[in-house]
């Protein structure tokens, strides 16, 4: 295993992360881990050197941080543990230290290696701050509890510059794959944290699998290297490429992606793709994005609808049906939206949103041909 510099203290972390939010389960239930199959892969991961292991309160609805906590106790010297505070359900200052509580109890543990204030965007950003988060952070480092202090981010750009402006972070976690370069925080935050002194840590580097079941079209791309290499195993080592990052998490399900991986990390060095590989990336990046059948950016503008219609998840679903093949899912993820009531069905052509659209999108129209699609 390859292991990188992290936090100030450099520690040495394994480049390849454990992402404990999809965990193998049984009979398809996100929350009913299977436990032996989990405990099998992770077990093998630590003989192999990973020692970075990634968790949530609310991951795997609840069990994944008491599973977590059950199989990492005998190995509890020798790996680091992350996981994160649920922002959303605080409402006082005292709720900062209760749930901090719960989560060392569920993971057996006096403290809590690489701790996070989950999900940051700018509205819970806000609401945070004027709790006096920085004060808690600062009190449960002292106390012991927490040993460092960092963020997982979800939003733009030069939100990610405030709240990394804003404290004196030990690390960060962002989304980063050779498609969503300048998504949300994308390179630009990479190179912002790293400029801080702020060790990074990725998340979707395959983009949820997305990138991993690849076309034939896009096979004949990958097919054109040389060196012969699963998408997966493209699509991590474009990010490991990067020497600002420290760690990259993947869920892993099963153990042939365990081996695959690690096997991966094991090799990939900062700064090691050549010329050529690099513009295949491009090549396959452009393909992909050939296949988008809406342009929209995700700025949320058009939201809150007065239907409560929720355009920018539907033509985001929408387009990975076309862009990933990822049919089963987008329908699924499409049919949960129908049941909160969210979906294109709702829309009234009030045209609100098209009125402050910044790509000028034909959203109305648009929102019936997803629906037409998603549902059939």
């Amino acid at each position: 295993m390859q292991y990188r510099k992290f936090t100030k203290d450099k520690l040495d972390v394994s480049l390849l992360g454990f992402g404990c939010m999809r965990l193998p389960v049984l009979d398809d239930k996100s929350g009913k881990i299977d436990e032996d199959k989990a405990t099998e892969i992770i077990n093998y991961a630590i003989e192999k050197g990973v020692n970075y292991f990634d968790t949530a309160y609310n991951y795997l609805q609840g069990n994944s941080e008491t599973f977590l906590g059950k199989v990492l106790k005998p190995y509890r010297d020798r790996v680091y543990i992350a996981t994160k505070l649920p922002i959303w359900l605080v409402k006082s200052y005292e709720d900062f230290e209760r749930l901090l509580d719960e989560q060392l109890d569920r993971l057996q543990t006096d403290y809590i290696d690489f701790y996070l204030l989950h999900n940051v965007n700018k509205d819970i950003w806000e609401r945070i701050a004027k709790l006096d988060v920085f004060r808690f952070l600062d009190e449960a480092k002292e106390k012991g509890k927490i040993n460092y202090a960092g963020f997982s981010f979800h939003d733009e750009f030069p939100i990610f510059k405030e709240v990394v402006d804003s404290y004196s972070w030990d690390f960060c976690q962002i989304q980063l794959n050779y498609m969503d370069k300048h998504y949300q925080a994308g390179i630009d935050g990479l190179k912002y944290a790293a400029e801080k002194d702020i060790s990074l840590v990725i998340m979707e580097p395959i983009k949820g699998g997305r990138l991993a079941n690849a076309p034939e079209d896009i096979l004949e791309i990958w097919n054109r290297s040389p060196v012969k290499r699963s998408p997966a195993e493209w699509a991590l080592r474009w990010v490991f490429n990067f020497q600002e990052v420290s760690v990259v998490l993947s869920g892993m399900r099963n153990l042939a992606e365990v081996k695959e991986n690690i096997a991966t990390a094991s090799n990939s060095k900062p700064n090691s793709l050549t010329e050529e590989e690099l513009r295949l990336y491009d090549e396959v990046g452009d393909l992909y994005n050939q296949r988008i059948k809406v342009g929209c950016t995700g700025c949320e503008y058009c939201i809150p609808c007065p239907s409560n219609v929720n355009i920018p998840t539907i033509f985001t679903h929408y387009n990975h049906f076309f862009v990933y093949g990822i049919e089963d899912r987008a329908k699924s993820a499409y049919k949960n939206i129908q049941e909160e009531a969210k979906d294109s069905t709702q829309c009234v052509e009030c045209g609100a949103c098209e009125q402050v659209c910044p790509q000028n999108l034909d959203i109305i129209e648009h929102l019936k041909e997803a629906h037409r699609v998603l549902s059939s």
